[in-house]
């Protein structure tokens, strides 16, 4: 009963789009289906007879008539849906194709990577490299054990550091990224 005081609520367009789904099969839809396939269904007429209306234009006609319906549902057709090739056609192109081996993989498993220089990611860094002259022996400190320092002046603790710089100073090394060759033409002479 509440399936029928439905029915009789819906547009006749919906309607006509209901018993077409129930028609083809289906039995099970969200009621946006109906909605969709209307609004698809509007859209569609709309530009059809847009399109008649400027081909009777063009013609010099004060009407829309039934050839000029005709032409835009050919042209839209023609325009909008295009059809394969015959399938002989495609098998001579595959096989054309196909002539021309693959070529032979170098790379190993996973994914191929473009050569370092051609990336944006390549290395570019820096590296610390320690002095040839290390220490004797390492000295290691904890906060309860300081050394005495015979001279108190605070200047001391700037030359013990200083010192030290000297003792291990580290070089900075950096590796630019190589340059890209250019492949010119070779110029006639």
């Amino acid at each position: 009963m509440a399936d029928n005081d439905e029915d009789s609520a819906m547009p006749r367009d919906a309607k006509i789009v209901k018993s077409l789904l129930k028609s083809m099969g289906v039995e099970d839809y969200e009621p946006r289906v109906i909605h969709k396939f209307l609004e698809l269904w509007y859209r569609y007429v709309v530009d059809i007879l847009t399109d008649a209306q400027v081909y009777s234009e063009h013609a010099s006609k004060s009407a829309i008539d039934c050839d000029d319906v005709k032409l835009a549902i050919q042209s839209k057709v023609n325009f909008s849906f295009s059809q394969p090739p015959p399938r002989e056609v495609l098998l001579e192109l595959a096989q054309n194709r196909n002539k021309i081996p693959l070529p032979k993989s170098i790379a190993g498993p996973g994914v191929p990577l473009p050569p370092d220089q051609d990336t944006l990611i390549s290395p570019n860094y820096q590296v610390a490299l320690p002095n040839n002259k290390r220490p004797a022996e390492p000295m290691e400190e904890t906060e309860d054990e300081e050394p005495a320092n015979p001279n108190p002046n605070p200047s001391s603790q700037e030359e013990k550091t200083d010192t030290m710089m000297q003792q291990n100073p580290h070089q900075r090394v950096s590796f630019p990224l190589p340059k890209r060759q250019r492949i010119d033409s070779p110029s006639t002479n």
